[in-house]
């Protein structure tokens, strides 16, 4: 068998990935939670914060 029939019965297609995708593929347990939920609640967060620092207490320091 010449180098180039070994060459053309190989698979083709990109290895490093076969790994990423097994990856995915399993089921893991535990919460599952939305990205547009961790968004939103960033966002209702900083609000919070924002609030809290332009009507809290305003401290006068000698």
């Amino acid at each position: 068998m010449s180098r180039r029939e070994r060459r053309e019965r190989r698979a083709k297609g990109p290895a490093s990935s076969a790994g990423l995708l097994r990856f995915y593929e399993e089921e893991s347990y535990g919460f599952k939670i939305s990205p547009y939920f961790v968004v939103a609640l960033t966002v209702i967060l900083m609000t919070i914060v924002i609030l809290a620092n332009v009507f809290g207490p305003k401290t006068i320091t000698p």
